[in-house]
């Protein structure tokens, strides 16, 4: 029950942000928290992030199965989707987003309060091959009407939140030392950046509405996302015998719900906004209702040990 009561005592940062959206309206300007957030905060968190643990073939090795894992599942839905949609922006919705989770405000903030600060380095790395998968395929297949890989390769240069993880793992390979004012200072940025994640979430929840637009394609989405996503994980680091503990964290990171980042592209590209908000907030709830079921899973397969127990 505790490790329960920690994802929810995370969740009421959501919902500070979610009221502080619905009472003040356009007094609150999320595009302000967002540039400071990505700028700023971030990445000091994932330079704090990156810095708890020495360079070791897990932590390595991590991207490489998250990456196999949503390669995997993408090459499955291009199968599927002409199947379920005759319409090119549903099956580019469906094949995108269902792979883009929240691994930035939900599976770090996840990560601690299950596994604790040993979690960090871990979700992330994990966060960070998560962005390059929304600045390539994501958007790809979101633009490609419009934009070009390489456009779309140019744009996820210009995210700091990259070059810092690189300044960080050549800090860390070279064993540099942080000095503990300084490391003191990284962390309350770092924790700063983790409460200023989840109030965006939250305000850009209040701004999506609670009608779903496209019925079968939210039930389809959200079906991949916090399932077939999470199974294939299972298999493939039960394939890789990747070490319990940092496979437990892994999976709870491949089953967070959608991502807010695919409202913001698909909003700029054109590919039904609309569509893709209303399945952000029904793959949140889902998400809610069903992971004490995924940490049942984790702990099946894994032996995961979590703080306070399930």
């Amino acid at each position: 029950m505790e490790a329960l009561l920690s994802v929810v005592v995370i969740y009421s940062f959501i919902l500070l942000g979610f009221s502080a959206k619905k009472i003040f309206q356009k007094e609150i300007d999320e595009k302000s928290f967002i540039l400071i957030s990505i700028y700023f905060l971030q990445p000091i968190l994932t330079f704090w992030g990156l810095t708890r643990t020495k360079i070791d073939y897990n932590l390595l090795f991590t991207p490489f199965i998250y990456f196999v894992v949503v390669t995997f599942t993408l090459i499955l839905l291009m199968f599927v989707a002409p199947l379920l949609f005759s319409n090119k922006k549903d099956r580019s919705i469906f094949m995108s987003t269902g792979l883009i989770g929240n691994t930035g405000n939900l599976a770090i903030p996840l990560g601690i309060a299950l596994f604790g600060m040993a979690s960090v380095p871990y979700t992330s790395i994990i966060n960070i091959a998560n962005i390059f998968f929304i600045y390539t395929v994501g958007i790809f297949l979101l633009a490609r009407e419009k934009y070009t890989l390489k456009e779309s390769l140019l744009s996820m240069i210009k995210i700091p939140i990259l070059w810092f993880a690189i300044f960080a793992l050549v800090f860390n390979y070279y064993d540099f030392t942080i000095l503990p004012q300084i490391d003191r200072a990284l962390e309350m940025g770092s924790y700063s950046a983790i409460v200023l994640q989840l109030m965006i979430f939250g305000i850009y929840l209040a701004k999506v509405g609670f009608k779903i637009q496209n019925f079968k394609l939210t039930f389809s989405t959200t079906l991949v996302k916090l399932f077939i996503v999470p199974a294939v994980g299972i298999a493939t680091v039960l394939l890789f015998e990747l070490d319990p503990f940092v496979a437990s964290i892994l999976i709870v990171s491949l089953a967070t719900p959608l991502a807010v980042n695919n409202v913001n592209l698909a909003a700029l590209y054109e590919c039904k906004p609309l569509d893709v908000t209303s399945i952000v907030l029904f793959s949140t709830i889902t998400f809610l209702l069903c992971f004490y079921f995924l940490l049942q899973v984790i702990q099946h397969f894994f032996g995961a040990s979590f703080i306070g127990g399930i």
